[in-house]
């Protein structure tokens, strides 16, 4: 299912929807055409409900942006990965990890004297954070995420990332926008309002996108709130976005799988980044160290 651009827009790709069942290839391929695709029931009913539980008291008690860092009306929740250990369902997802590995798992080649050595990046947890727009909300300016790591285009991906539907996502209710095909746009072809679409989904759907596609909240017209919850992933050898050593205390991120603390940074990015006593950080984590 597709959903079409305007006459307006000057892209021709399109807005793709694919099922939970397809397979990560074909979610890879939307990526690569359109710059994003949404993902119908990216989480099941009991992860959705889990999130909900973990996080619903703390996003009650966040107060609304004041227009500076976080929009007037929009509350924002970071640091999901502490919060709740659904989180692990996220961060496992088979279309969210296998599109990273894709985008950013790359080969960079060097040279050590003699020998040209092809180096593999790791990739990271840059966010996980609830993003609530009330309404009365007007639209967010259509921006990159990978501006967070100052990016030049075209070049390299440095992220991927998915907003998870924690409630409907409609064009009434503030539903993120999307310009399908701006991922392969260079840095003086701006964004204009009349070529995003929504990304309309139910609860538990994702959309997944590039940090070089452009996107922005949607005015919410609605008389109640949208909420969703956004987790990217990122190049190892990049600073996070969000602190994760500092967010997430040691004791918690020991009680997560080897996978998700790898996840979490606690692993050395080829050839040499994140080093812990010139060694591998999980020794830390396993009281080696």
């Amino acid at each position: 299912m597709t959903q079409p651009l305007s006459e307006a827009g000057m892209s021709d790709t399109t807005l793709t929807t694919l099922p939970a069942s397809a397979p990560i290839e074909e979610a890879i391929e939307a990526v690569e055409a359109a710059g994003a695709v949404i993902i119908e029931d990216f989480i099941g009913p009991a992860t959705l409900t889990g999130l909900w539980e973990d996080l619903r008291a703390d996003l009650e008690r966040t107060a609304d942006g004041d227009g500076r860092l976080v929009g007037e009306k929009t509350r924002i929740l970071p640091g999901l990965v502490r919060r709740s250990t659904h989180s692990v369902t996220v961060l496992r997802q088979p279309h969210f990890l296998g599109a990273a590995r894709h985008f950013l798992q790359r080969p960079v080649r060097a040279w050590l004297g003699e020998q040209r050595i092809a180096f593999v990046p790791t990739i990271q947890l840059g966010i996980s954070r609830a993003i609530q727009i009330q309404p009365g909300v007007p639209v967010q300016g259509l921006h990159r995420d990978d501006t967070a790591h100052l990016r030049t285009h075209p070049g390299p991906e440095s992220r991927v990332q998915v907003m998870i539907a924690a409630s409907e996502f409609t064009a009434r209710n503030g539903a993120t926008r999307v310009i399908p095909g701006s991922h392969r746009w260079d840095d003086e072809r701006g964004p204009r309002e009349d070529e995003a679409v929504p990304a309309e989904m139910r609860a538990g759907s994702a959309l997944l996108w590039l940090g070089s596609t452009y996107h922005g909240a949607g005015a919410n017209h609605s008389d109640g709130p949208r909420t969703g919850l956004s987790y990217a992933l990122d190049l190892g050898n990049l600073r996070q976005e969000e602190n994760q050593y500092l967010s997430i205390p040691l004791d918690v991120v020991r009680g997560y799988p080897e996978d998700v603390q790898r996840l979490l940074g606690y692993e050395p990015c080829p050839p040499m980044c994140g080093l812990y006593e010139l060694d591998d950080p999980m020794l830390l984590l396993r009281g080696k160290a």
